[in-house]
């Protein structure tokens, strides 16, 4: 794992790596359905929505976004709640990060697929994310 620092992300038009998809992990079952039907609301219906199980744990994350929409629906996960988003603007970026602030739902993990992580394991960018808000957490106190 290389060391990465956060770069603020702006709001432009500027497409992120990687093909259109929404990769989500650590939803309970019984939340896949509406979180795909508010995405499609909020302007999203264009990008496969993808649910991860534990099996894809150690499958690479281009991999898995590359999977079909919906694929892993009604599957539970043990993984941490987050979401990771691919071939989105920023400006996608921060309506969708808006609308999961403004509905009141639980924290989460959030992330962008990048050229570095594309061929990093679900697992290990879960791990990462989990330490980076650790991180966070600490240089606000």
């Amino acid at each position: 794992m290389e060391d990465q620092t956060f770069e603020k992300v702006e709001k432009s038009n500027q497409r992120m790596h990687g093909p259109k998809a929404i990769l989500v992990c650590g939803y309970p079952p019984a939340e896949h359905e509406p979180l795909a039907d508010a995405l499609a609301q909020i302007g999203f219906a264009d990008r496969p929505v993808i649910f991860a199980t534990d099996r894809d744990a150690e499958r690479a994350l281009i991999e898995l976004l590359s999977s079909e929409n919906r694929s892993g629906m009604g599957m539970s996960s043990g993984m941490p709640r987050a979401i990771i988003m691919s071939g989105f603007t920023q400006e996608e970026l921060h309506t969708l990060m808006n609308a999961y602030r403004k509905a009141g739902l639980p924290a989460q993990l959030w992330a962008t697929l990048t050229p570095v992580s594309e061929n990093w394991t679900l697992e290990a960018l879960l791990l990462e994310l989990s330490k980076e808000g650790k991180a966070l957490k600490k240089q606000r106190k």
